[in-house]
């Protein structure tokens, strides 16, 4: 599925966030959406979704107009991670997967065997099978992400949309989900996902676009546009970029 917006304004009423925001996804590609905090990457991303309405300018996936897809047309085509979930009653992990498949049924129609078995695999793909029976509301903040990113996978999707999903993980499980991300865009998924870590975009982003002030800054393969001196801008310190043996790119803070 393609994503594409032009000249897009986003905010809220008497509120402007973004404006003239630009971006394309093909099939198959990882955006990485980059920038300081309050630079509207959230808001952009509820108006991507329909839960706002855009302020100006056009949202189109496959070339349909996104004001004019019914809500549930927009639920089969994009998934969204939030940044965080506190559930309210105690639905068991699987439970909480399998309601990634409620927007493919009718009004009164329940889940079956092939609904379950899809939120089993999403669960196996993440390697968080042995959640499946526990109480969701009595994980780990990091479990609970993870389970977020499973249920987004048995939405079946084409496209996916994650709202900072490494930002409660440890080390070893941002590394599992980046992974994942890019196994994702190689089975012909468009993942767009925000982060404030550049070394992110340059580990499995096909594209980046930074975010600043509510405007694009740049936006291109990450290793052409993260340069030393637009990290710097962006975010204040002074940042190096640099290149290890095996031709990965990280960034490097200069401490004074």
């Amino acid at each position: 599925m393609k994503l594409l917006t032009t000249k897009l304004g986003f905010g809220y009423p008497g509120f402007p966030v973004g404006r003239d925001v630009g971006l394309t996804l093909e099939p198959g590609e990882v955006l990485c959406l980059l920038g300081p905090n309050g630079c509207g990457k959230t808001t952009l991303f509820k108006t991507l979704l329909g839960l706002i309405p855009k302020q100006s300018g056009q949202i189109r996936f496959d070339g349909h107009n996104l004001g004019d897809m019914p809500r549930r047309d927009v639920a089969k085509s994009v998934a969204y991670v939030p940044q965080a979930h506190d559930a309210v009653f105690p639905y068991s992990v699987l439970d909480m997967v399998v309601m990634g498949r409620t927007t493919h049924k009718g009004l009164f129609q329940g889940v079956g065997k092939a609904d379950r078995d899809l939120a089993e695999q999403a669960l196996n793909t993440l390697g968080i099978t042995d959640l499946a029976n526990r109480d969701y509301t009595r994980i780990s903040g990091g479990q609970r992400q993870l389970v977020l990113i499973a249920r987004a996978l048995a939405q079946s999707a084409k496209l996916i949309i994650m709202d900072e999903p490494t930002a409660s993980l440890d080390f070893g499980n941002q590394v599992l989900v980046l992974s994942e991300v890019r196994k994702l865009a190689n089975s012909g998924l468009g993942i767009v996902f925000s982060t404030h870590n550049p070394d992110h975009a340059f580990a499995c982003g096909t594209r980046v676009l930074v975010l600043d002030e509510g405007q694009t800054r740049a936006e291109g393969p990450p290793q052409t546009v993260l340069t030393p001196e637009l990290l710097s801008s962006v975010y204040g310190v002074r940042i190096q970029v640099e290149v290890l043996s095996n031709g990965t790119c990280v960034c490097v803070p200069e401490f004074s």
